[in-house]
């Protein structure tokens, strides 16, 4: 039976603590509940994609207790500071280019060189984030494609004993999702509509913001998470399901029957592990100059489809690329 705790000083202290731990923490925002996980530690996040059995791993939304903790993990340009002033905190995210410094995991931001940041309003929410003393990955608190949830009890039916710890702080005033601003580009785009309006967005940088694009072209020139067949790609080709490397390949094993010298996602072949290290390898991997990136089998289960979901974007041909 997964812990339930009332919101107090003492289950604030002890949801801080699992998170420094590496646990998982689903907590009341104005929005909904959040699905917490220490966002500078791989494993942790990997849980997150785990234990909502997320298909892919799409970004994920990082939580700060102020702007200016904020600030630290992204670069934050004139319009970034304006609408920060006036939304945060609250119900707005931002996508912003990462800091080379950030120390977020590279499963937040989905291996793109841009993290989604929020300050939440919710003072409990707040009251933990400066607890933890780390930035807070928490997507909603639900498995994947079940309805958000606004009080304790729909975490716990929906999510069980796959979270450590549920700090119950009753329903959620605002009820959905935050409202996702790309900061990225020249223009302001409306990635997802949410708890501040469109309206109160344009009206306070002074210029409309653009909607979501509606077309398939104008959908794969966009940032937004999973939009794009080709996403996420290394330099190198990908070969996928590689019993072996080839004579011009480097090779990404998963289990203990690797070629020797090999990076290996996991030797122990544990799914959790490969999920952490897989964006890290990669990268690293083409660095090598190799033409090809050979990559082993992984299983089609649990946080393997995650896996195999971005390594399949990975491998896409790059006519869509960007």
């Amino acid at each position: 039976m997964v812990k339930i705790l009332p919101i107090n000083d003492d289950a604030l202290d002890e949801a801080a603590a699992v998170l420094r731990a590496g646990g998982l923490v689903a907590f009341p925002t104005e929005t909904v509940y959040g699905l917490g996980a220490d966002a500078t530690d791989s494993t942790a996040v990997a849980r997150i994609f785990e234990a909502k059995k997320r298909p892919s791993f799409n970004p994920l939304i990082c939580h700060f207790p102020t702007l200016h903790k904020a600030w630290e993990r992204v670069a934050a340009d004139p319009r970034a500071h304006r609408l920060a002033s006036e939304f945060w905190p609250g119900a707005l995210t931002m996508v912003l280019p990462m800091r080379p410094d950030s120390g977020l995991s590279p499963l937040v931001s989905a291996g793109l060189p841009t993290a989604a940041v929020r300050v939440p309003a919710d003072p409990r929410a707040q009251a933990l984030l400066a607890r933890c003393m780390r930035p807070v990955a928490a997507p909603s608190a639900n498995r994947s494609g079940a309805i958000s949830p606004t009080t304790a009890r729909h975490v716990a039916d929906s999510l069980g004993d796959a979270v450590d710890l549920i700090l119950d702080g009753g329903p959620c005033p605002v009820g959905v999702e935050s409202t996702i601003l790309d900061l990225t580009g020249a223009e302001t785009v409306l990635l997802r509509p949410g708890g501040v309006p469109e309206e109160d967005l344009s009206a306070c940088l002074g210029t409309p913001v653009t909607p979501t694009a509606a077309t398939a072209k104008e959908r794969e020139a966009l940032k937004s998470p999973g939009l794009m067949r080709s996403h996420y790609a290394p330099n190198a080709a990908v070969r996928l399901n590689a019993a072996f490397p080839g004579d011009d390949e480097v090779y990404l094993a998963f289990g203990p029957d690797a070629p020797a010298g090999a990076l290996n996602l996991s030797e122990r072949g544990d799914l959790r592990e490969a999920a952490a290290n897989l964006f890290a390898h990669l990268h690293a991997l083409d660095t090598a100059d190799a033409a090809t990136i050979a990559v082993a089998p992984i299983p089609e289960t649990g946080l393997g489809r995650a896996i195999n979901d971005r390594l399949r974007r990975a491998a896409a041909p790059r006519e869509n690329a960007h």
